[in-house]
């Protein structure tokens, strides 16, 4: 008996409180509930500030930043020059074939002109030359120390099927080697020999 004593004041007092929380307007538990479950509810739907949907609000800086972003111009890629080129590819592509219609304009016959890899004439060591025969057994050769166009050079010309004796120094005061600076310095030493052009 005396266990169930205390049920029942715990009852009593249990009913007190609902009662007293009623008169002065508190919510009972279960209404308490309810009202959570509507919280819950209203926090699922979905935010029109969230970018997941299609119909989402965007913030009203977004658009600016995509206006200023198209309003720079992209820069054209610049293609590379044709020095930069790799020696053999300038070699044979630009120098040769610009060396040659050059001479031919100026009104001489080119009969051969190439790319070789060998022994400079006259003083030797290894070297890179372009090598062009002319009409009447006239010939010189260009020479790069290297491969590279920017390599210290030298030219060699010979008479008359004869052996080049003298070798010179080629565009030493040079900074920058060009395509128009080779052609146009091989004219004018070809020139000063009297081998192209009206002499």
């Amino acid at each position: 008996m005396e266990n169930k004593k205390p049920t029942r004041e715990f009852d009593t007092i249990n009913k007190v409180t609902n009662a007293e929380s009623a008169s002065i307007g508190c919510p009972e538990p279960d209404q308490v509930k309810n009202k959570d479950s509507k919280l819950i509810a209203k926090s699922e739907t979905p935010s029109p500030l969230k970018n997941n949907s299609k119909n989402s609000i965007k913030s009203p800086i977004e658009p600016d930043i995509k206006k200023e972003v198209s309003k720079i111009p992209k820069k054209p890629v610049k293609p590379p020059k044709i020095e930069d080129k790799p020696f053999e590819e300038f070699v044979d592509k630009h120098l040769i074939p610009g060396l040659k219609s050059s001479i031919e304009e100026k009104g001489s016959t080119v009969n051969d002109i190439k790319l070789m890899e060998g022994k400079r004439p006259v003083v030797g060591g290894n070297c890179w030359i372009v090598f062009c025969e002319l009409s009447d057994q006239r010939r010189f050769w260009l020479c790069f120390n290297k491969q590279v166009i920017t390599s210290d050079k030298t030219i060699l010309l010979a008479e008359s099927n004869s052996e080049p004796s003298i070798v010179e120094s080629f565009l030493i005061d040079e900074k920058k080697t060009t395509l128009a600076l080779l052609i146009s310095r091989v004219l004018q030493r070809l020139n000063g020999q009297k081998w192209i052009g009206v002499n």
